[in-house]
């Protein structure tokens, strides 16, 4: 095992720690009673796998023990500045340079290739690729603990790291699990604009920026628009008010290092792209997978929130997009925005020809509002 510490580290890993594969015998009811609540929103496939995520022994029947990985992603700035500014954009740390899954990945397999050569047995890797509870395992493998905001938290590196797993048909000594040193704290949980936490422990996705922004397709729930903000790509508020960051680190991964194109960019900018400019952009970033329909839907929710008028002729310029989702996000932030006669006179243009029940029921919504006068 020094070796493979060592190999880990010079990999970039920031720790290692290794698990049985029955660690966490807690996890299937926790996952149950999360189903059964909802809270997993239009993630169907986390219901479609439960009883492989709930145990490693059920998705690979020959593993025995399991080789839990962190590498940190900490920004070296304040992750939150962009909400100071409503004209520029918030995107979450994790996703400001190159997908975490296609650096850890590598790393992992090489690492793997490593314990084979060494010790024999099979492997396999995972990078939140599969349904693996990797949270569970890694608080079992005593690289943290699960905090109150349901991310895990580590007194060595905070809460800004990515996980990934190496499963083995080896027998590996444990290293034991992490304690719960959240104490009394709540930060994580009143630093949610959404509310999303109904209670310690316990996250509502439904409700959750992350889920709203990358996961959901549609519009965005009107009743969440406004707690939004700028924040067009994540939403990283529990994760930065964690007071365990005092010990995080930053990046030392070049990949990993944020872009400084995607700290806080302008809204302006962002609202113009079409297909191919955004793929252009964000080409090897994990924000390519959400496509540019969902991105600009999202975009357009910020500028609506922005207060900056000089944000509306490139959000009427939108009202026309082929997205269903696209146009009824630009009648919305047009109606935060502009004056009720100028309102009025998009909406004579575009109500008769639309015919999308949503994007109606948008414009029809904004024409009664008081923003409008």
């Amino acid at each position: 095992m020094a070796a493979l510490r060592a190999r880990a580290a010079a990999l970039g890993f920031d720790a290692l720690g290794v698990a049985p594969s029955d660690a966490i015998p807690q996890a299937p009811a926790r996952l149950r009673r999360f189903l059964a609540d909802g809270h997993h929103a239009t993630m169907a496939w986390m219901a479609e796998t439960e009883a492989r995520r709930a145990d490693p022994r059920v998705l690979w029947p020959q593993v025995r023990s399991v080789i839990m990985l962190a590498m940190t992603y900490g920004p070296d700035t304040d992750p939150l500045a962009h909400l100071a500014d409503p004209s520029s954009a918030g995107i979450s740390v994790y996703a400001r340079n190159r997908d975490y899954h296609d650096i850890v990945k590598g790393r992992l397999k090489e690492l793997a290739s490593l314990l084979v050569a060494r010790a024999g047995g099979d492997v396999k890797v995972f990078v939140d690729t599969a349904p693996v509870m990797e949270k569970p395992l890694a608080e079992a493998a005593g690289l943290g603990w699960q905090g109150r905001h349901t991310n895990l938290v580590s007194r060595r590196l905070g809460s800004w790291f990515f996980l990934g797993s190496i499963f083995t048909t080896l027998d590996l000594p444990a290293d034991g699990p992490e304690a719960d040193h959240c104490g009394s704290c709540r930060a994580c949980l009143d630093a949610c604009p959404t509310d999303a936490f109904p209670a310690p422990y316990r996250l509502d996705a439904r409700r959750c920026i992350s889920y709203l922004t990358i996961e959901h397709d549609g519009p965005i729930p009107v009743e969440f628009r406004k707690a939004m903000a700028n924040r067009i790509y994540g939403c990283d508020d529990c994760l930065a008010a964690c007071p365990w960051n005092k010990f995080a680190q930053a990046a030392r991964e070049a990949k990993l290092v944020a872009r400084s194109d995607l700290v806080a960019p302008r809204l302006a900018d962002l609202i113009e792209l079409d297909d191919a400019a955004f793929r252009q952009k964000f080409a090897g970033s994990p924000i390519k997978r959400i496509g540019r329909d969902r991105f600009v839907r999202n975009v357009l929710v910020a500028a609506g929130n922005s207060g900056d008028v000089g944000l509306i002729p490139a959000i009427r310029r939108r009202l026309s997009a082929d997205s269903s989702q696209v146009r009824g996000a630009a009648v919305w932030a047009l109606a935060q925005l502009a004056p009720k006669a100028l309102f009025e006179q998009e909406k004579s243009t575009h109500l008769a020809a639309e015919d999308d029940p949503a994007v109606r029921a948008e414009w029809l919504a904004g024409a009664a509002q008081p923003h409008c006068q």
